[in-house]
């Protein structure tokens, strides 16, 4: 059969798209609600296209996010003198969308809800439409191999070289288009090694305390350090893959490792139990109590990512919360009294932080021309009133600075207490600073990378560590 008689058939997932619709439909529908992960078991009883079916009833992929091949996409546009298919397992319910949004295929064949079309059953249907060796076949895995065999030849996309190699056996191989790797600094940034400097946080109590000399306290501390890290990191990965459609339809956000397709969200689903089992077993080493302080704050963040980060205030309550677990178990780390003013302090100035981070991004969508953040539950007439509270918080959080250097407990740690008092107006000049930043529509989404990136914030932390050295 001539070349331009056959059919170009091309897979979907891992092909055309740098991701899985199954994965991503299961993703999508724990994120609606957790409680249907119940349920999986009892889908999967009844085969695998009916899994896909139940997936596919309940969730929805807006397929212009979603991360094309745009190697695929180019051969697609080229080839339009050839019958294009669009061959796949995916449920129709969600491949007719993407198909009816590229508008570049003139036939779909797919899974129903009764067969699972991949493997062999694929090769059947193709061979059944357009007879053996009567189209060309793009794919990604070892169950191609299947198709292959019946195909005129094979475009290997997405695949390892073994995978190559394999299809050269069974098929003519026209060309290969390998995958994009995904690196150590892919891995960094889908880790968001960057936020750790979060963690920092559990050294706080080892500074107000005064112990930052003691070598036992400090190597308790940097195991704190590094557990909270690590189950940090397993957070933000289920973070990512829950949120795989708000991010792709945020402007910055959309560039992330599992958004954009550069990490398979298999290895997202692996990692993230992963990192948490080792931040926790880290956290073992140095105490039974600070484990349980970061079993406390996993299962927090988690709350947060899967339910509450959508429900008003509730989110922002949490994560002013989250910070201060962070110096919680920093002070269980190193066996220190918890201070009331450093928590009191922490609150409010955490809260005050949490709200400037949702006013940025709700600027961000207002100047995008949205009425709402993605993935949130607040709308752009929401601004003043969180600028009203973010800036109110902030200065709570100065009150309680000035109401501690002016109290008996200041006097047990500092020989000078009174030198105190400076910190408080350099702290009024920063927090009026960051939310006229956030006013004016500067400020980064994320307000803590903005402070450790800001040379006036810069200066600010140098200018506050001179204070207290004064006053000690």
């Amino acid at each position: 059969m001539s070349l331009e008689k056959r059919a170009l058939c091309v897979d979907l997932d891992g092909t055309l798209l740098r991701t899985d619709v199954l994965y991503e439909s299961f993703l999508a529908l724990l994120a609606k609600n957790p409680l249907y992960v119940l349920l999986i078991p009892f889908w999967l009883l009844k085969g695998k296209a009916a899994l896909k079916r139940e997936l596919a009833q309940r969730v929805a992929l807006p397929p212009e996010s979603l991360p094309y091949d745009e190697r695929v996409l180019q051969i697609l546009r080229t080839t339009s003198q050839r019958p294009r298919v669009l061959c796949t397992a995916s449920d129709e319910l969600l491949v007719a969308p993407i198909a009816e949004h590229l508008g570049l295929f003139e036939e779909v064949m797919c899974s129903n809800g009764r067969q699972n079309l991949a493997g062999h059953r694929k090769a059947e249907a193709l061979v059944a439409r357009f007879g053996e060796k009567g189209f060309d076949y793009l794919g990604n895995g070892s169950v191609d191999l299947d198709v292959w065999r019946h195909a005129a030849s094979a475009m290997v996309v997405n695949g390892p070289a073994a995978l190559s190699r394999r299809a050269r056996d069974v098929v003519e191989v026209t060309d290969v288009l390998p995958p994009a790797t995904a690196g150590l600094r892919t891995w960094v940034k889908a880790l968001r090694i960057y936020q750790w400097m979060k963690n920092l946080l559990v050294l706080v109590p080892l500074f107000t305390a005064h112990r930052i000399l003691d070598p036992e306290a400090g190597a308790q501390a940097i195991i704190a350090f590094l557990a909270f890290g690590l189950c940090a990191s397993g957070v933000y990965v289920l973070n990512d893959l829950l949120d795989l459609t708000p991010d792709r339809m945020h402007p910055r956000k959309r560039n992330r490792p599992f958004a954009a397709g550069r990490i398979p969200i298999l290895h997202g689903l692996l990692a993230a139990p992963l990192l948490t089992i080792g931040g926790l077993a880290i956290a073992f080493a140095c105490s039974w109590q600070f484990a349980a302080v970061l079993a406390g704050y996993y299962t927090m963040t988690l709350s947060y990512s899967l339910k509450l980060k959508r429900i008003v205030m509730i989110d922002v309550i949490l994560l002013a919360a989250l910070y201060t677990v962070r110096i919680i178990g920093g002070s269980v780390a190193i066996g220190a009294e918890m201070s009331f003013w450093l928590l009191a302090f922490s609150m409010f100035i955490f809260l005050s932080l949490a709200l400037l981070k949702r006013f940025a991004e709700l600027e961000s969508a207002k100047l995008s021309g949205k009425q709402t953040a993605i993935g949130r539950g607040y709308n752009v007439s929401d601004l003043s009133l969180i600028q009203s509270l973010g800036t109110s918080a902030g200065y709570i959080a100065v009150m309680v600075l000035a109401l501690y250097i002016n109290s008996p407990a200041s006097l047990v740690l500092y020989h000078h207490p009174q030198v105190l008092w400076l910190l408080c107006p350099v702290l009024l000049y920063w927090i009026s600073r960051v939310w006229l930043v956030a006013h004016r529509g500067h400020m980064h989404d994320d307000p803590i990378v903005f402070a450790v990136t800001d040379r006036a914030s810069q200066i600010v932390g140098a200018v506050g560590v001179l204070v207290v050295l004064g006053a000690i």
